[in-house]
């Protein structure tokens, strides 16, 4: 049987501490590290970002849109920095945020997740507002590969809120709805399953027993969207070591382009959000 996605997350975890480093080469960023903003600058940028984190954080999470937008030398840069992270032992998270019906779901899932892709990745984030049931090739893949699939639930953006608070016929919240869902998706799993959820830090804790989710929390919002370290402790204080990855980005990145400097801040994170959650 095939190691869960979870377990192998949560062994990283436990031996790295529970940071995960945003790769988000945008125009903005690169330019503040005097890069142009081409295929060149992307290129030095997530190199870079990837050589500096490297046994400080346990996942990468490039965001696929700051590639997308070079279109095909774009995702030619990302599968360099998904082979690059894969052969120094570095777990990958593409950041993709996928969504449709089920068929074409069929071909995201195989394009993230299935090993003969050049994009696959150790996990994918997907959305479910087109219907949970429209995941399921995101979670068969995921259990039969050993990879992971994070599901949003309540982001860290305000603007999402609206959305992710509206109540369903069952009167709890769409981002509860998706708890419960996932919660019952990863019973399926011996230990900690393949499937996880976004649960932004800047959000209320919600009414969900977080510590039975029985897969990973992907926590976005830490740092330069203020929350802290001890923010995500408090939101996730009972669940099981090992299961929280707190995501930073730009309070990293702009320490860059200098190795040392980006090393540094994310120690520094890494040091702090252990001691909070380990």
């Amino acid at each position: 049987m095939v190691e869960s996605f979870g377990k192998r997350l949560q062994e990283r975890i436990r031996a790295l501490g529970p940071l995960c480093v945003g790769v988000d080469p945008s125009r903005e960023t690169l330019l503040g590290w005097e890069r142009p903003d081409s295929v060149e600058g992307l290129e030095f940028f997530s190199l870079r970002v990837l050589e500096a984190v490297i046994d400080v954080a346990a996942v990468i999470k490039p965001q696929v849109a700051f590639f997308e937008r070079f279109g095909s030398e774009g995702y030619r840069v990302l599968e360099r920095l998904i082979a690059d992270a894969h052969d120094a032992q570095v777990l990958v998270l593409g950041d993709a945020k996928r969504a449709d019906i089920g068929s074409t779901n069929e071909g995201y899932a195989e394009a993230w997740l299935d090993e003969r892709s050049p994009l696959c990745c150790d996990a994918v984030t997907v959305s479910p507002y087109l219907g949970f049931v429209a995941l399921e090739p995101f979670l068969r893949l995921a259990t039969e590969s050993g990879r992971g699939v994070f599901v949003l639930s309540a982001t860290s953006n305000s603007d999402d809120r609206v959305i992710q608070s509206a109540r369903t016929d069952a009167n709890e919240s769409v981002e509860e709805m998706v708890l419960h869902t996932v919660a019952d998706f990863n019973t399926r799993d011996d230990g900690l399953g393949s499937v996880g959820v976004v649960l932004g830090a800047t959000r209320d804790k919600p009414h969900f027993n977080l510590p039975s989710l029985g897969g990973p929390y992907l926590v976005p919002g830490v740092g330069m969207q203020g929350a802290t370290a001890d923010n995500v402790a408090r939101i996730f204080d009972r669940c099981p070591q090992g299961t929280v990855l707190a995501s930073v980005s730009r309070a990293i990145l702009l320490a860059g382009p200098d190795r040392a400097g980006l090393r540094d801040a994310a120690q520094r994170w890494r040091d702090d959000l252990s001691g909070a959650l380990l």
